[in-house]
């Protein structure tokens, strides 16, 4: 099998593993990496949502070979690690307006949550509603609106 090396929360992998299996498998049955949930397979519900290079993605929707060697995979597991804490200031927010009810989505809806404040400090200018709305993360539960009270408070902290 082809071996396929990239970092991984702040260390290198490598995986024996075909091309074409997608980054999601590799993470959660090869690395045991849980946070990424399986929701639909497609990058549509956003539950995987991780983060490649500091960008929101999906690895429900790329292959393992479409990664190289210097790119950085942050999952929610990762996530502390980036502020040096023990939690992200955004799973303070989460914690500070009970956001979650099932969870599932959670680690999904706080990685999106994390890039959108990202790109909007890297743009010059605090998160806005228009920011908000752009987010698609699907929350079966229906906290949208704790969700977007936790991303304000949480883009306040960092």
């Amino acid at each position: 099998m082809p071996e396929h090396t990239f970092i991984l929360n702040g260390r290198p992998v490598t995986v024996d593993i075909e091309d074409d299996v997608r980054l999601l498998w590799v993470l959660r049955d090869v690395l045991g990496i849980t946070g990424p949930k399986y929701g639909c397979g497609l990058g549509v519900c956003q539950a995987c949502t991780s983060h490649i290079n500091g960008k929101a993605f999906n690895p429900c929707s790329v292959p393992v070979k479409d990664l190289r060697p210097t790119d950085e995979v942050t999952t929610i597991e990762g996530l502390p690690a980036t502020v040096g804490k023990d939690l992200h200031p955004m799973q303070e927010a989460w914690l500070e307006h009970d956001v979650a009810q099932c969870g599932y989505c959670q680690p999904g809806q706080i990685m999106t949550a994390v890039a959108k404040v990202r790109q909007a400090r890297e743009e010059g200018r605090d998160i806005s509603e228009a920011d908000l709305d752009e987010i698609r993360n699907v929350c079966r539960c229906g906290t949208y609106h704790r969700i977007r009270e936790a991303i304000v408070a949480g883009a306040k902290k960092y």
